[in-house]
């Protein structure tokens, strides 16, 4: 066994500095937090290449003593408590006496500083910790803390360090979130040179938020003031028309110190449950004020996390609070029509009616071939078309108790007309009322003559009216495999009978002695999906002008997201340029998410990146993309014609997995003839 050696300081020093210091937001969060400490009322933070070259924090606090800024930098030095009480009791930021020092091991140190009393400043250097140098200089009051080449004596951290993108952006959240957490001081954040981040410290929460997260937020908030025995909860809550895809906007402070808690986070998803969709996550900016001494924040150097003495009280506290601002308020999302009175209806139709999804041009293109007398007169198929394929469509269409599905093909599915205009849908519907008196009496006399001739063949040929052959002996019990081939053989869907829709969400077919069912929400994602994806990475795609363009307000992060991947947007269609601020004008959508491409569709887009994806592999980028073409799907509870539905069992089937959707839910279940025979015990 090898020797038991102490380590000397600058080890240990190293050794602790990669708990406190992580990467450059680590030492803006620990500077900002001592020149809250120090009563400053403004701070400016300024960063280069991301943090890793140069970190200046200044601020206007109460500065330094010149004799005491050498003990500032040794371990486990601090003004914020003197004795193992006072951590039970910490109203400060700062308290454990690490972060100067850990920050000092690692990076090139310069501290100026000046306290109020003093008729001169103090400017004093490290290096690694060490080559130490104090001097007298001319300083206003305040201290000012540089931090140069960080990790430059640890390679094997530097190595690890994100883009200087990336690391701008977590320092742009760091400064955020303490900025949001105090409304007295103004913050001020500059990235190579360019100003960043400026709040005024005026006291105004909700000014404070307009300007960190933009007016969408700003003019969707709910105030909450509430104090239940020691805790006392006020701020803004979000309402349910601005909830996002991830809980980057869930914002909670107690007593000033921004931190991640489960039980906060989940007393405040709780409250939102009633009125919020699954898997979306509301906009908070809560402040706690709890008794010190029921709170235990020496968990983790970080700081980010605490214990509450009785957990359950918090949790009841914030539920009651938020489920209180959330219960009697009005949270009806507002939608706005622009006036078009003036404007030809003609050219306005152009500019708003959707681009047709492929389903819907493949679904005109079957009606067109089925309104011909042909498609009823019995025995001819379309050229290239099994006979089989032709029968089952028109017996779908014969069969029917009503000429609901004849109807029907003629009209749109609701589910394409979300984004008509009111007007728009009235002189289509008029259009169609017209249209349809002519039509129906052809289309039942025609109906009505095709099932005459289907039974006068039924006895000699066979087809899909025929009776069925008695029930002979049961076979022997099979797992069924889907994955076979036999059901998605071409010779195999001739002989798929298509029974009928279930709920107004299933289709039932019967194939041999198999029903299956298929979810059409399920099979219509999946194939928009398997669509759009083949699109994006074969560049076959259109990009569609929009008018007016859509304008995204966006935070720090999402700026920096959007930039990082817009080569990749603008290779898949997006035309998207800089609006001012941080705005951004959305000018062109690719042709085949024309009809989704709206602004919550692009802000949940960049929800759903992230700066760990490696832009070396865009399929990552695509799938994400793809994976919103499901918006575009027909749901469940939409009826839709035979023709649809045939039209979208075609595609399913082509493809080559079509037993699962994007997000993993079976689109084709199957239930056999001896498991239904069992049912109605027609076999012991």
């Amino acid at each position: 066994m090898s020797n038991i050696t102490v380590l000397d300081q600058n080890t240990i020093n190293k050794i602790a500095a990669g708990e406190v210091i992580e990467r450059p937001a680590s030492v803006v969060k620990e500077l900002l937090e001592n020149a809250i400490d120090a009563q400053a009322t403004a701070v400016t933070v300024e960063i280069k290449e991301g943090g890793i070259s140069l970190i200046r924090v200044t601020d206007n606090g109460s500065g330094i003593p010149m004799e005491q800024i050498p003990l500032a930098f040794l371990r486990h030095a601090t003004s914020k408590i003197k004795t193992v009480e006072d951590l039970f009791v910490i109203s400060s930021l700062g308290f454990r006496g690490e972060a100067l020092a850990s920050i000092a091991s690692v990076s090139q140190v310069e501290l100026i500083t000046k306290t109020s009393d003093s008729l001169t400043g103090s400017r004093y250097q490290l290096e690694g910790g060490l080559n130490e140098k104090l001097e007298e200089i001319g300083a206003p009051e305040g201290t000012t803390v540089i931090v140069r080449n960080l990790f430059y004596n640890t390679p094997a951290r530097r190595k690890f360090l994100k883009t200087p993108m990336t690391e701008g952006a977590h320092v742009s959240a760091v400064v955020e979130k303490i900025a949001l957490s105090r409304p007295d001081i103004s913050i001020r954040l500059i990235i190579n040179n360019q100003n960043k981040l400026y709040t005024s410290g005026n006291h105004n929460q909700k000014d404070l938020i307009y300007t960190v997260f933009g007016r969408d937020i700003a003019a969707n908030l709910l105030c909450v003031s509430a104090q239940e025995d020691e805790v006392g909860i006020s701020g803004f809550i979000g309402k349910p028309v601005i909830a996002r895809s991830n809980r980057n906007y869930e914002n909670y402070f107690i007593n000033g110190r921004y931190i991640k808690s489960s039980i906060i986070s989940k007393a405040i998803e709780e409250a939102y449950k009633p009125f919020m969709m699954q898997h979306k996550y509301p906009f908070t900016m809560l402040h706690l004020r709890i008794e010190p001494g029921t709170l235990d924040v020496n968990v983790h150097p970080t700081k980010m996390e605490l214990r509450f003495s009785d957990g359950e009280k918090i949790y009841r506290s914030v539920l009651r609070t938020v489920g209180a601002a959330l219960a009697h308020k009005e949270l009806i999302p507002e939608v706005s029509l622009e006036e078009s009175s003036k404007k030809d209806g003609k050219t306005l139709a152009k500019h708003l009616a959707p681009r047709p999804e492929p389903f819907e041009v493949n679904r005109r293109e079957i009606l067109g071939a089925g309104q011909r007398t042909e498609a009823y007169n019995g025995e001819r198929s379309a050229p290239g078309q099994p006979l089989g394929v032709q029968r089952v469509r028109e017996d779908a269409k014969v069969c029917s108790p009503s000429v609901e599905y004849s109807q029907a093909s003629s009209l749109k599915p609701d589910y394409l007309n979300e984004t008509t205009p009111e007007w728009l849908k009235e002189q289509n519907n008029r259009q169609l009322k017209e249209k349809s008196s002519i039509e129906a009496s052809d289309i039942v006399q025609n109906a009505q003559a095709a099932f005459a001739a289907k039974q006068e063949s039924a006895a000699s040929e066979p087809g899909i009216l025929q009776k069925e052959p008695k029930v002979q002996a049961p076979p022997k019990p099979e797992q069924l495999e889907l994955f076979d081939g036999k059901l998605l053989d071409a010779r195999s869907r001739s002989r798929h009978k298509l029974i009928g829709q279930l709920f107004a969400t299933y289709w039932l077919i019967e194939f041999q002695d198999q029903l299956f069912i298929i979810d059409q929400h399920a099979a219509h994602e999946k194939v928009l999906y398997e669509k759009t994806l083949n699109i994006l990475k074969t560049r076959k795609y259109d990009t569609q002008m929009v008018e007016p363009p859509i304008i995204l307000t966006l935070n720090m992060n999402e700026e920096v997201l959007l930039k990082k991947y817009m080569r990749y947007f603008t290779d898949m269609g997006f035309e998207i340029e800089h609006f001012g601020g941080r705005e951004y004008a959305v000018r062109g959508v690719p042709a085949n998410l024309f009809s989704i491409a709206k602004k919550e569709l692009l802000i949940e887009m960049l929800d759903g990146l992230s700066e760990d994806m490696s832009v070396r592999n865009p399929d990552m980028i695509y799938e994400k993309v793809a994976s919103m073409s499901c918006k575009a799907a027909v749901k469940g509870h939409m009826t839709l014609s035979a023709a649809e539905a045939d039209s979208l069992i075609d595609q399913l089937l082509e493809l080559e997995n079509p037993y699962a959707c994007p997000h993993g839910r079976p689109t084709i279940i199957a239930m056999t003839r001896y498991e239904l025979e069992k049912k109605f015990k027609r076999i012991v």
